[in-house]
C-alpha cells in the first residue's frame, strides 16, 4: 500500500461520510429522497450543529478496527488474539448511550449474548445475513502485514460474532478483499472479475482455526455444504453485478440491478456498483448510494469506503472530513495503517 495516497485514511473517512450522507435517506425511496434533497447529483452532506452525524456503521467499524489495533499490539494477528479485543468493543458499543442510530437487530441480539462467558459460536446469530457484517469489515483490508489466510480469516471471524450465515461470513471476506485490492492499486475495471475467482478459489475453505465448530450451529450436513451456500449466495449477486456494471443507467436507482442491499450480498454488489459506476467521481459514488430505495447508509458507506481506497486521502474535500463525526479517531486510525 502506498504511503502516499493513504489508503487507510481515505478508506475510513469515505466510509463515514457515505454513512453520514446516507443516514437522512435510509428508509426513504428515491422519489421522498429527491423531494427532500433535491437533485440527487447535489446531494449535501447533512450537518447539524457543526457535526455530519453517523450512524452505527461508522460506530461498529470503528470499534472493530480499535479491536483489531489492540490484537495487533499484543503480537501477529490470530484467532485467540482477535476475537477477545473485538468481542469487548462489540459489548461496549451495545451498552454505549451513543448506540441510538438506528442498530440492526441482529448486532444488538448478538452483543447482548457476547457480554458474558458463553463462547462466541453460541452468540452468533446463525441464520442472519444482514449487512452488519460486511458494512464494518473494511479495517480488515487495511492493516499491512497479514498474510491471505489471517485477513480472510479475521474478516469471517469478526462477521460471526454477530452474524453466523455463511452468506454473512463469504460476504465480510470479498468486501475486505476488495478494499485490499483497491488499496494495492488494482484497476477498478477488472475488481469484479477479480473477486468472482477469488469467491471460486475459496468456495470450499472452511476456516476452523477462526470459526471453530460454528458450522455445527445450522442445518448443513457438513462444513464445506455450509461454506458453499454462502460463496453460491455471493457468486450469484457478483455475476448480477458484472453483467451490468458497464451498461447500468446511473440515473435510476442502482438497487433495482443488484438488490436493496439489506442482505450482505446485496449490499457488497450495490456499494460496489456505485462506487464502479464512477471510480474518479467518489462524491458522485457517495451521491448516488445515499439516494437509493434500500439501505443508504450501508450501500454509502461502503461505496465510501471502495472510493477511499482507489484514491485515498484526496479523494474527499477537506469541508466534508473537518466535520464528520468521529474525524479524530478516523484519521488516527488511518495514519497508523498509512504508515
Amino acid at each position: 500500500m502506498t504511503t502516499q495516497k493513504q489508503a487507510a485514511t481515505g478508506t475510513l473517512m469515505g466510509l463515514a461520510l457515505g454513512d453520514a450522507l446516507g443516514f437522512p435517506t435510509e428508509f426513504h425511496d428515491v422519489p421522498a429522497i429527491l423531494a427532500k434533497c433535491g437533485p440527487w447529483r447535489t446531494m449535501e452532506l447533512p450537518v447539524t450543529r457543526g457535526t455530519a452525524y453517523i450512524t452505527d456503521d461508522t460506530q461498529m467499524t470503528l470499534a472493530l478496527a480499535r479491536g483489531i489495533r489492540t490484537a495487533m499490539q499484543r503480537g501477529p494477528l490470530t484467532p485467540l488474539r482477535l476475537a477477545r479485543p473485538v468481542r469487548d468493543e462489540f459489548v461496549d458499543w451495545y451498552h454505549s448511550p451513543e448506540n441510538n442510530r438506528a442498530p440492526g437487530n441482529t448486532c444488538l441480539r448478538a452483543c447482548m449474548l457476547l457480554d458474558g462467558d458463553r463462547p462466541w459460536q453460541d452468540a452468533s446469530q446463525i441464520g442472519s445475513k444482514g449487512c452488519g457484517a460486511n458494512m464494518r469489515v473494511a479495517p480488515l483490508g487495511l492493516v499491512p502485514g497479514l498474510n491471505e489466510e489471517q485477513r480472510a480469516g479475521a474478516a469471517q471471524l469478526q462477521a460471526a460474532l454477530t452474524h453466523g450465515h455463511p452468506t454473512g461470513l463469504a460476504a465480510s471476506d470479498l468486501t475486505a478483499r476488495a478494499v485490499w485490492l483497491l488499496a494495492q492499486g488494482v484497476d477498478p475495471a477488472g475488481l469484479v472479475g477479480r473477486l468472482r475467482s477469488y469467491a471460486y478459489e475459496n468456495r470450499d475453505t472452511y476456516h476452523e482455526r477462526w470459526l471453530g465448530d460454528l458450522w455445527t450451529r445450522s442445518q448443513d450436513p457438513s462444513a464445506r455444504h455450509f461454506v458453499r451456500r454462502g460463496w453460491d449466495e455471493c457468486l450469484a449477486v457478483l455475476e448480477r453485478l458484472d453483467s451490468v456494471q458497464r451498461t447500468a443507467d446511473p440515473e435510476l436507482d442502482p438497487c433495482t440491478y443488484t438488490g436493496d442491499g439489506w442482505i450482505a450480498e446485496e449490499a457488497l454488489a450495490t456499494g460496489l456498483l456505485c462506487f464502479l459506476l464512477f471510480p474518479g467521481d467518489p462524491l458522485t459514488a457517495l451521491r448516488r448510494a445515499a439516494c437509493t430505495r434500500g439501505d443508504s447508509d450501508s450501500i454509502a458507506a461502503l461505496a465510501g469506503a471502495f472510493a477511499g481506497a482507489h484514491l485515498g486521502a484526496d479523494a474527499w474535500p477537506t469541508e466534508w472530513t473537518d466535520r464528520v463525526e468521529h474525524r479524530a479517531e478516523l484519521r488516527e486510525l488511518g495514519a497508523l495503517w498509512d504508515a
